[in-house]
């Protein structure tokens, strides 16, 4: 990574209906919401809000926020 470029710190916004509210279990996986990957915490929360708003009527449709530059790069020095 140049001194210039801020790290990518991807993140992943999804979701879809649970088998209960009180576990993160999928009814359908073939039927997950695959919202985006955002390139920053800030657009993954926006993505998620909305998503989560849209939803509120329904108790058992949940949205996750994944971190996927944690698993990219689990030690955070920027290399593979």
């Amino acid at each position: 990574m140049s001194e210039t470029q801020a790290p990518q710190l991807l993140h992943l916004v999804f979701g879809g209906e649970l088998t209960s509210p009180r576990e993160a279990r999928f009814r359908d996986l073939d039927k997950l919401d695959i919202v985006g990957i955002f390139p920053n915490k800030a657009e993954a929360d926006k993505a998620w809000r909305a998503k989560a708003q849209a939803t509120v009527d329904s108790a058992h449709t949940r949205y996750f926020i994944v971190h996927l530059h944690e698993f990219l790069d689990p030690d955070g020095d920027g290399l593979l």
